[in-house]
C-alpha cells in the first residue's frame, strides 16, 4: 500500500506516463474495430458468392479469389494489431509494477513499446495491402465492362 507523500507521488507519476500508451490502446482499438468490420464484409460477401449456383460461381471466381487474398491480409493485420494492443498493456503494466516493487525494467518497457510499434506498423502496411487488393476487386470488373464497349 501507499505510505507516504513520496509514493504517493511515484504511483502519480507512473499514472501521468501511462496516460499517453492508453491513448495508443484507444486507437489500436479503433483500428481492429475497422479491420474486423471490413473482414466480416469480406466474409459475408464470400459466403453469398459461394452460394451462388454453379454458373454464377464461374463468373465471380476471379472475386472470389481476391476476397480470399484481401481475407488473409486482414487476418494478419488484425494479428499484428492486437499484439501491438498487447504489448501497450504489458508496456503499462509493467511501469506500474516498477513503481510497486522498486524492481526497475526499462528494457522490458523500452521493448514492449518498440514490439508495439512495430507491430502496428506492419499491421498498417497489411491494411494497406488489403485496401489495395479491395480497389482491384472493384476496377477488375470495370477493365473487362470497357474491354467488351
Amino acid at each position: 500500500m501507499i505510505n507516504n507523500a513520496f509514493e504517493i507521488h511515484n504511483v502519480s507519476e507512473a499514472i501521468r506516463d501511462a496516460v499517453a500508451p492508453v491513448f495508443l490502446l484507444t486507437g489500436i482499438g479503433s483500428i481492429l474495430g475497422v479491420l474486423i468490420g471490413r473482414l466480416g464484409r469480406s466474409i459475408d460477401r464470400a459466403r453469398f458468392l459461394n452460394e451462388a449456383s454453379s454458373t454464377q460461381t464461374a463468373k465471380f471466381k476471379d472475386e472470389l479469389r481476391i476476397i480470399v487474398r484481401r481475407t488473409k491480409w486482414l487476418r494478419r493485420a488484425i494479428g499484428l494489431a492486437t499484439l501491438a494492443a498487447l504489448c501497450v498493456c504489458l508496456f503499462i503494466a509493467s511501469m506500474f509494477i516498477s513503481v510497486e516493487t522498486g524492481f526497475r525494467m526499462p528494457h522490458l518497457v523500452m521493448m514492449s513499446f518498440i514490439v508495439s510499434m512495430g507491430s502496428l506498423i506492419l499491421a498498417l502496411l497489411c491494411f494497406l495491402r488489403e485496401i489495395v487488393l479491395a480497389s482491384r476487386e472493384v476496377i477488375v470488373p470495370f477493365k473487362h465492362d470497357s474491354a467488351d464497349d
